[in-house]
């Protein structure tokens, strides 16, 4: 079955195409309301909150990390681009292709803390701090970490469908963490719904995992069409380069519309599990 996903980001609307079984689910609330990762935090009932992240030139250390993942990664793809020149906001120069853009991002949406020539583990640590719980880059369930680096060519749908983390296991007692690197503004950041993640699954109308695709793509998480309420009113919070926007994952978000018109965007996702006990 294909369906229109119409939404509204700062107001604007937005519409793409998502085939897929859609249900409402039942008369339950999956949000934990006690000791859940956000719970000590005054902005608990928004769900999200823009935080500082980056001390001295840590951000800067990372963004170069993150280039030269890329850069390998469009090796691998036997791209040919000169080191000293490629700059990230200039990624959709080298990839025309949806072909080409899927094999590379095969090998950013699937990454751990050793690919890094950065300390991930520090920003664990100072998300905890800022918490009040302590926090891990490891998981259990799938035995390793998992890092995302995310690519958005401009006026392209290399976009997630609205989701929720929280329905995958694995990420049920996690914060989630969204970086901007390169090209993340106003017209591109990572938009959220504000205290969606109080919604019961019966005023959410939804696939299941694996049960989306858009543009031919299928998505791991579930995509969310719409709420008891109608279209989803959707916000980008924008933090600055050197800030990060942390948020429940049971709080609807994606869908980030690259609307940047010769820059791509650039942004890294981590998820930090609450150490248990």
């Amino acid at each position: 079955m294909i369906k229109t996903c119409s939404l509204y980001i700062d107001g604007e609307p937005f519409k793409f195409n998502v085939e897929g079984d859609f249900f409402w689910g039942n008369n339950e609330l999956l949000y934990k309301e006690n000791d859940n990762v956000i719970s000590k935090m005054l902005w608990q009932n928004e769900g999200f909150n823009v935080v500082k992240a980056f001390e001295g030139d840590e951000f800067a250390n990372l963004k170069e990390s993150i280039r030269t993942i890329i850069l390998e990664a469009l090796k691998a793809n036997e791209v040919e681009v000169k080191e000293a020149e490629f700059e990230l906001k200039d990624y959709h120069r080298y990839v025309s292709t949806n072909e080409l853009h899927n094999k590379v991002i095969s090998i950013t949406r699937n990454l751990e803390t050793k690919d890094f020539d950065f300390d991930i583990d520090l920003l664990a640590k100072r998300f905890g701090n800022i918490l009040g719980y302590e926090l891990t880059s490891w998981v259990e369930e799938l035995q390793k970490s998992h890092i995302q680096i995310r690519i958005s060519r401009p006026n392209t749908l290399d976009i997630n469908p609205p989701h929720r983390d929280g329905y995958l296991s694995y990420w049920e007692d996690i914060i989630n963490v969204w970086l901007p690197i390169e090209g993340c503004n106003e017209k591109s950041s990572l938009p959220v719904l504000p205290g969606s993640h109080l919604l019961p699954e019966n005023e959410i109308l939804r696939t299941e995992s694996k049960g989306a695709k858009i543009n031919g793509n299928v998505y791991y998480v579930p995509c969310i069409l719409e709420t008891k309420s109608g279209s989803l009113k959707m916000i980008r919070p924008n933090p600055k380069d050197g800030e990060a926007l942390l948020f429940t994952p049971f709080l609807i978000h994606g869908s980030a519309v690259n609307q940047n018109t010769d820059i791509t965007r650039i942004s890294l996702e981590l998820r930090f599990p609450k150490v248990k006990g």
